[in-house]
């Protein structure tokens, strides 16, 4: 009833920036909290930062003033703003989030994922 569609992934030099956008859609009464995941090969996938419908954020120690999260509560999307970015960050992106559709049935609910590379 509701999806996920990420965009803004890609090769990026280390010190770089990327924009990730993340946009819910489908029978939506209102999103809850968003968040960025991600997952490196090999890895559990981990959170990186998270955003309630209020505005409240919280970030993973490693992207502490390097990364931002923001939400556009009109248009159901989320962003995650990455600055200098690190060969370590280098991982696929996933975007989360806890959706109420209009049948008042809340879900939480995956992104197909995007795949975001720092390399020289």
């Amino acid at each position: 009833q509701v999806q996920l569609v990420e965009s803004g992934g890609g090769l990026v030099q280390p010190g770089g920036s990327l924009r990730l956008s993340c946009a819910a859609s489908g029978r939506i009464f209102r999103v809850n909290a968003m968040g960025w995941y991600r997952q490196a090969p090999g890895k559990q996938r981990k959170l990186v930062a998270a955003i309630s419908s209020s505005g409240s954020t919280n970030y993973e120690d490693s992207v502490k003033g390097r990364f931002t999260i923001s939400r556009d509560n009109a248009k159901n999307t989320v962003f995650l703003q990455m600055n200098s970015l690190k060969a370590e960050d280098t991982a696929v992106y996933y975007c989360n989030a806890d959706i109420t559709t209009t049948l008042i049935q809340t879900f939480n609910s995956w992104g197909q994922g995007t795949q975001v590379t720092v390399s020289s």
